[in-house]
């Protein structure tokens, strides 16, 4: 019986360790994406969520979340923090948006996931500082985010059916 607990507590150990190595590397790939800006007029828009919307094919959707709320952190630091500490807003938002879409592709909702990954993040995200800055940034910042979040979502839309395979894969073993 002892060794039983054990052994699932191993197990255990283990499969939290590992969604933790995942999810670093899923937030280290944002990074990466987040020097790689997209020229729409905002200096954080980048390609930082690209990964985080990938890491949702094998991270649970908190870790999903936490991956992308950093790789915005660091996009925002690379972009020299433009709107100042409403960056934590944004990886407050980044980090739901995440969320929602692992959750809405571990449910098995095929199409769904990404129409709200482009709304959530394209539109809604930005709706905030409609009040906290002006009608006139928000109005100049959807089209850019909105381009912005296209880009990413293309990429993991174009990346996720080969990692869907390769985990799979790597599951039957």
């Amino acid at each position: 019986m002892a060794d039983v607990q054990e052994k699932q507590r191993n197990e255990y150990t283990n499969m939290k360790l590992r969604t933790l190595t995942l999810t670093a590397i899923i937030a280290a790939l944002c990074a990466v994406g987040s020097m790689i800006k997209v020229p729409v007029g905002i200096s954080s828009a980048a390609l930082d969520s690209a990964p985080a919307f990938l890491g949702a094919v094998f991270l649970p959707p908190v870790a999903a979340g936490a991956a992308a709320a950093i790789g915005h952190l660091v996009s925002a630091m690379t972009g020299g923090f433009a709107l100042g500490p409403l960056h934590f807003l944004i990886a407050a938002e980044m980090f739901l948006v995440l969320w929602g879409f692992a959750k809405l592709h571990h449910a098995g909702r095929t199409y769904s996931k990404w129409i709200f990954a482009i709304i959530a993040n394209g539109i809604l995200s930005p709706l905030p500082f409609y009040w906290i800055i002006s009608p006139a940034f928000f109005f100049s910042a959807v089209p850019g985010i909105f381009i912005a979040t296209v880009l990413n979502i293309t990429i993991a839309a174009i990346g996720m059916p080969v990692l869907s395979r390769a985990f799979q894969r790597k599951e039957a073993h």
